[in-house]
């Protein structure tokens, strides 16, 4: 048979080409500052050796003056997003012109001086423009194969945010009590009313700022600060200068389950708020699309499932935090909970469902990633085992390789040596000594 032809890729306009369809047809000003220099390439910021970068969320109460000029902003980000996302997909698709972080950042000046879209001069320009380089990452992510082509936002279901830089807010530090201070953003006149739950580092100024607002209506400010963390003291084994190392095996049955048989029972807040959570649907369902008293249900619902997020994310933080301070290396699984979330087909599929609704219940993702950033932070050593290593069903005993068991088998006999195992505890051995071969190695 004969091959079918490949059909070309399209070319990129470049050159003076392509400076003239950005300025006559995409109404992208020229470069007005600096007309004689070379343009070049704009670096992010590049912390401090020896340090890390921390983030500190706290809440706040903003006043009703502050609420609707943050409103603003939130709407104001997610237009500019938008048309960024509308003007680089329609340069490409329309005129083969590749359209970049600059050329939005000029055409951001455009639209704020038309007259349409003078209201766009309430917001920083700071925000906005860190609101076109969120989309420049989105972009980038895409091109590398790590993310899916950037969509849209909307109202009502994208996260309410807004990025401030250092030029966008003001920081001032109470000096009876370092750490804390005063927040002022930009185009506001009175600073945060911040709950400090914690203290900053002494003496250092964040280096950027995110105010987010959640679907139950809070408001949270987030400080990414460099901070100088140290590490904690070597843990050995009692006896002897061998570093500490445990197996963690993550499951449904039992959250966390570690070598030496302690397991950390499933918390499973979705089945335990379940009935409450039916019972509001029911009702959100009941009310008229658009009433007050359909706006007040979908608040209760939203404020429910923040509870459940927040519980989730504080225990999680304990136990990751408990689990690299009593020990020097943790072994885990690479999990590919993409892959184990995949929607059932068939006569099970009701089945996957309710599985699939429990793994997102145990926040394997969220798990992992703690222990990755805390062991980096704290000078431990984390060691991922292959997904495809067989750590249920080889015998941890006498390393023989029993046979398939279904998720429903939580104990089984070795064939071999006769040991009877139990099916979490075994994984978590295996996992150990695996990991300690690949440390060694």
């Amino acid at each position: 048979m004969e091959k079918t032809a490949e059909k070309p890729k399209p070319r990129a306009v470049k050159g003076e080409e392509a400076q003239r369809i950005k300025r006559q047809v995409l109404g992208i000003g020229d470069r007005r500052k600096h007309h004689t220099r070379e343009a070049t390439r704009l670096k992010s910021h590049v912390k401090d050796p020896n340090t890390h970068h921390r983030l500190y969320r706290f809440r706040f109460y903003p006043t009703e003056e502050q609420a609707e000029q943050l409103e603003r902003t939130f709407g104001a980000c997610r237009w500019v997003y938008n048309e960024g996302l509308a003007l680089r997909s329609g340069a490409w698709e329309r005129h083969r012109v590749n359209v970049g972080f600059a050329e939005t950042c000029r055409a951001l000046t455009g639209w704020k001086r038309a007259e349409g879209t003078a209201w766009l001069r309430e917001v920083s320009s700071t925000v906005l423009q860190q609101s076109l380089r969120h989309l420049d990452q989105a972009y980038r992510r895409f091109f590398k194969g790590e993310a899916k082509y950037p969509k849209r936002k909307k109202k009502g279901r994208s996260r309410d945010a807004a990025t401030y830089v250092r030029t966008g807010f003001k920081w001032v530090e109470d000096p009876q009590r370092p750490g804390t201070g005063l927040i002022t953003l930009a185009k506001q006149s009175k600073p945060l009313d911040v709950r400090w739950s914690r203290s900053l580092p002494a003496g250092v100024v964040p280096v950027r700022l995110s105010v987010t607002r959640d679907r139950a209506g809070r408001y949270f400010v987030s400080t990414l600060v460099e901070e100088r963390i140290a590490p904690l003291p070597p843990v050995f084994v009692p006896g002897t200068r061998e570093p500490k190392a445990v197996g963690v095996d993550v499951g449904l049955a039992s959250l966390v389950t570690l070598d030496d048989g302690t397991k950390l029972d499933h918390p499973r807040l979705l089945k335990r708020y379940a009935e409450k959570l039916a019972r509001l649907q029911r009702e959100l369902h009941r009310k008229v699309k658009g009433s007050k008293n359909r706006g007040k249900v979908r608040q209760k619902i939203a404020r429910l499932y923040a509870l459940i997020g927040d519980v989730r994310r504080d225990m999680l933080d304990q136990l990751t935090t408990r689990l690299v301070r009593e020990n020097q290396v943790l072994v885990v699984e690479d999990l590919s909970v993409v892959t184990l979330m995949r929607a059932g087909r068939g006569k099970g599929r009701q089945r996957k469902a309710k599985l699939n609704q429990a793994i997102v219940d145990a926040s394997w993702g969220e798990l992992l990633r703690q222990l990755r950033y805390k062991c980096e932070w704290y000078g431990r050593k984390l060691v991922v085992v292959d997904r495809f290593f067989p750590s249920t069903r080889r015998c941890s005993a006498c390393h023989a390789m029993g046979p398939r068991m279904d998720v429903s088998v939580r104990r089984w006999t070795c064939a071999e040596c006769g040991v009877l195992h139990d099916r979490d505890v075994n994984a978590a051995v295996n996992l150990r000594d695996e990991g300690m071969r690949l440390l060694a190695a």
